[in-house]
C-alpha cells in the first residue's frame, strides 16, 4: 500500500522536529555543528538527530549564536512550548512542510475519528502523540503526508446523548418523536465540542488539518459506505442470519465487543446449581451451574467435555445420585465424605442423553430437537460443574454447539423470548413482563418449588457485568464475509454482524421484495435518483425513505428497503475511488 520512494532526495538538512532551515554557510552548505548542540550524524534520508536531549529548545532560533547559550538550570517546559508554538504560527510550519514536499510519494495514513460529543482523555492523547511521530517520520523519510482530521458523526454515542437529554426511553419514545426529528436532535450536538478538540490537539504539538477536515455525515462519505456495501453485495459477501451479540437493554441494540466493554463494573449475580433428572434414570440426574437463570426458561441442551472425566456420585445426606465433572465435586460437595463415586467414564458417553426441561414453554416445537446432552471441548475444569446450560440465543458458544448437534437449525425461528427493553414476553407466560434481572429470584423459586434445585447452593461470587444492562441476545443481522486476513489478528476471523436496528447512522441500501427474492443494491446518491427520479441530499434512512417505502424497478415490481443502519465499523472498510476523488476510510486504533 506504501510504496517506498527510488532515491531519498538531496534536500537541506532538517532537524527531526521542525521544519526550520538549519543555517547554512555562504556556499549554500548546510554548517555542521558542534557535538556541544547536535552532533554530525548524517542518515540516508538526510537527517541528523539530536546529541543530547535538550537540543531542540535552542533549535528555534534562526540564529547560530543563539544555540551557544547556555541551559538553564531551571526550565519552564510549558512556557518553552507556548513559545515553539507560536514559532510554528508565525512560520506556518504545518502547511508549509506539505508545500515542500509536494509531488513526492505519498503516504496514507488511516486514522480513527473521535466524537465530538465528548472531550479528548488520555486514551486520544496518547494515540494522537503516537500518529503524530508516525506521520512525522513518514515526511521526513521523503513522503508527502496530508494529514486531516476527522470526526464520527453518528452512531450509539450520539443517539446515547440525546437519549439522556429528552428522556428517550426506548424505540416507542423515539417512534412518538419521529425519526426525522430525532436525527436532527443528534445533527446539532454532533460538533459540541470541537473547538476543544482543535486547542487540545493543537497544544499536544500534534500536525494536522482542522480547516480542511472531513466528518462521517458528508454526503461524499456516507454514499462511499453505500458503494463498499455494494461491492460486497455483488461479490456475494452479503447474506441474512441470525447473530448472537451483546445487547445493551438500556440503549436498546446490539453493541460490538468494545463497546460492551466500556465502563464494566463488578456486580454480584445469583450462582445457582440446578438438577436435570434423565429420561432413561430419572432417578439419576445431570446437575449444571449458572450464573445467569433468567436465560434457564430458554434451556435447549446440556454441553459436556468429551474427553474429560464424569462420575455418578451419591450425595450422603439426600442419598439422590448426580453426574457432573470428576474435577468439579467441590462445587457441589465441601468435603470428600459428602458423597460417594459409583462410577468414572468420559463425557463422550453422556452424548445425545435426554433429559427432562425445567419448563415447558418450547417443548412443543416441532423444529426442534432439544433438551438433549452435547459434545464439545469448550467445557473446562476452571468453574461450574462440568455441565453447561445452553441457551443457543444467550450466548455465542451456546448457539454455534446447539447448531453442531442439531437442537435447532440456522432458519429455525428464534428462542429468544426477551424483547428489547429486556422484558420476558408472553411466551415465558410465568414471568411475562418482568425484566430479566429482576425474574432471577422469581425463577429460582420456581425451580426450588419444583425440586429442580441442587441439594447445595454455591456461595454469591462477584460476576463482572457491564454498568449500563448487557446481555447477549440473538439478532438478525446482515453479515460481510472477511476474505483477506490481517495476519494474527483475524486468524480466526468470522463473519462480522454489519447491521444495526438504530436510527442516527447510514442507511443500508438495499430494497427488497415482500418475499426476499427480488433485489436492488444502490451504491451512490446518484444512482438512486436515477432509479427513483428524486435525488436525496443525504444517505440517512429518514431522508432516502421520503422517496418512497417503495423503490420501483422496471420489470421487477415494488421493493421496500430493510430499516436497518449500517454498523460504524463499516467506515473502517475499505478505501477505494469514487469518481474522481479518493475517498479514505479509517481504521479503529
Amino acid at each position: 500500500m506504501i510504496s517506498k520512494p527510488t532515491g531519498f532526495p538531496k534536500a537541506e538538512v532538517r532537524t527531526p522536529a521542525y521544519p526550520h532551515p538549519v543555517p547554512s554557510s555562504s556556499s549554500g552548505r548546510s554548517i555542521p555543528f558542534s557535538s556541544s548542540g547536535i552532533s554530525k550524524f548524517p542518515t540516508e534520508r538526510g537527517f541528523r538527530r539530536p546529541a543530547h536531549n535538550f537540543p531542540f529548545i535552542s533549535l528555534c532560533s534562526t540564529q547560530f549564536t543563539a544555540m551557544a547559550k547556555p541551559v538553564p538550570e531551571n526550565i519552564n517546559f510549558p512556557k518553552e512550548e507556548e513559545n515553539v508554538l507560536k514559532l510554528w504560527a508565525e512560520l506556518d510550519a504545518f502547511k508549509t512542510s506539505l508545500k515542500q514536499s509536494e509531488g513526492k510519494p505519498r503516504y496514507i495514513f488511516y486514522d480513527g475519528p473521535p466524537f465530538a460529543t465528548g472531550l479528548p482523555h488520555y486514551g486520544h492523547i496518547l494515540a494522537g502523540t503516537i500518529k503524530d511521530i508516525v506521520t512525522r517520520f513518514a515526511h521526513q523519510s521523503g513522503f508527502h503526508v496530508e494529514r486531516r482530521f476527522g470526526w464520527d458523526c453518528h452512531g450509539l454515542p450520539v443517539e446515547y446523548e440525546i437519549d439522556k437529554a429528552l428522556g428517550i426511553k426506548g424505540p416507542g419514545d423515539v417512534a412518538k418523536l419521529g425519526i426525522e426529528n430525532y436525527n436532527n436532535e443528534c445533527r446539532k450536538i454532533v460538533m459540541r465540542y470541537a473547538a476543544d478538540w482543535e486547542t487540545i490537539i493543537s497544544r499536544m504539538g500534534r500536525w494536522i488539518d482542522f480547516k480542511n477536515d472531513y466528518k462521517t455525515l458528508y454526503p461524499s462519505f456516507m454514499e462511499s459506505v453505500w458503494w463498499v456495501f455494494q461491492e460486497l453485495f455483488k461479490k456475494g459477501l452479503v447474506y441474512k442470519g441470525f447473530k448472537v451479540m451483546h445487547f445493551s437493554t438500556g440503549l436498546h441494540t446490539t453493541l460490538s465487543n468494545f463497546e460492551a466493554g466500556l465502563n464494566y463494573k463488578e456486580v454480584n449475580d445469583p450462582a445457582v446449581i440446578i438438577s436435570f433428572p434423565l429420561v432413561e434414570d430419572p432417578d439419576v440426574s445431570l446437575i449444571a451451574w449458572t450464573t445467569t437463570p433468567w436465560t434457564l426458561p430458554s434451556n435447549l441442551a446440556l454441553c459436556v467435555n468429551p474427553e474429560k472425566k464424569y462420575v455418578k456420585v451419591r450425595d450422603m445426606v439426600t442419598k439422590k445420585v448426580y453426574i457432573m465433572m470428576e474435577a468439579r465435586t467441590e462445587a457441589l460437595f465441601k468435603k470428600t465424605a459428602d458423597f460417594e463415586i459409583i462410577s468414572t467414564f468420559l463425557g463422550a458417553e453422556l452424548k445425545n442423553k435426554q433429559y427432562t426441561p425445567l419448563f415447558e414453554y418450547f417443548t412443543k416445537r416441532a423444529d426442534l430437537k432439544p433438551f438433549r446432552v452435547c459434545l464439545d471441548k469448550y467445557v473446562t475444569e476452571e468453574s461450574g460443574t462440568g455441565v453447561v446450560h445452553q441457551a443457543p440465543y444467550f450466548g455465542e458458544d451456546d448457539f454455534r454447539v446447539c447448531l453442531a448437534h442439531g437442537i435447532m437449525q440456522r432458519d429455525s425461528p428464534l428462542v429468544c423470548p426477551v424483547d428489547a427493553t429486556g422484558c420476558f414476553t408472553d411466551e415465558v407466560s410465568d414471568f411475562k413482563g418482568q425484566y430479566v434481572k429482576d425474574a432471577d429470584k422469581a425463577i429460582n423459586k420456581y425451580l426450588k418449588e419444583h425440586g429442580r434445585l441442587g441439594p447445595r447452593q454455591p456461595d454469591q461470587a462477584p460476576a463482572i457485568r457491564s454498568a449500563q444492562p448487557v446481555g447477549d441476545a440473538a439478532d438478525l443481522q446482515g453479515r460481510a464475509e472477511l476474505e483477506k486476513r490481517f495476519g494474527n489478528w483475524l486468524k480466526e476471523a468470522r463473519d462480522w454482524p454489519i447491521s444495526r436496528s438504530r436510527y442516527w447512522e447510514n442507511s443500508i441500501p438495499l430494497w427488497i421484495s415482500d418475499d426476499g427474492r427480488r433485489r436492488c443494491v444502490v451504491g451512490s446518491i446518484e444512482e438512486l435518483a436515477t432509479l427513483t427520479g428524486t435525488r436525496a441530499p443525504i444517505c440517512i434512512g429518514e431522508t432516502v425513505d421520503k422517496l418512497g417505502d417503495t423503490l420501483a424497478r422496471k420489470g421487477k415490481g415494488m421493493l421496500k428497503r430493510i430499516p436497518k443502519v449500517l454498523t460504524a465499523g463499516l467506515k473502517a472498510a475499505a478505501c477505494h475511488t469514487l469518481g474522481e476523488n479518493l475517498v479514505c476510510f479509517t481504521v479503529i486504533l
